[in-house]
């Protein structure tokens, strides 16, 4: 039986496990980087300020802002 575990030389073995333990915490740290809940609160508010900045989305946001205005005084005066 070539290429079994008892004809591999031990230090090799322990050498590719050491490496594979290394890839493993590498992925693990990604992901915890990836799941961080401050982190992607900072990107959710990057991209949504990134996002309102549009000119074409401020000019709407402008407009609602200004009939919103125009209706609650009309509401007022009409009490």
């Amino acid at each position: 039986m070539e290429g079994t575990v008892a004809d591999r030389d031990p230090d090799t073995i322990k050498q590719e496990i050491d490496q594979a333990r290394e890839q493993l915490a590498s992925t693990v740290d990604s992901l915890a980087a990836r799941a961080n809940p401050r982190r992607l609160a900072e990107d959710v508010k990057a991209q949504v300020i990134s996002f309102v900045k549009k000119p074409v989305v401020t000019v709407s946001l402008a407009g609602i802002g200004a009939l919103t205005v125009v209706l609650v005084v009309r509401r007022i005066r009409n009490r």
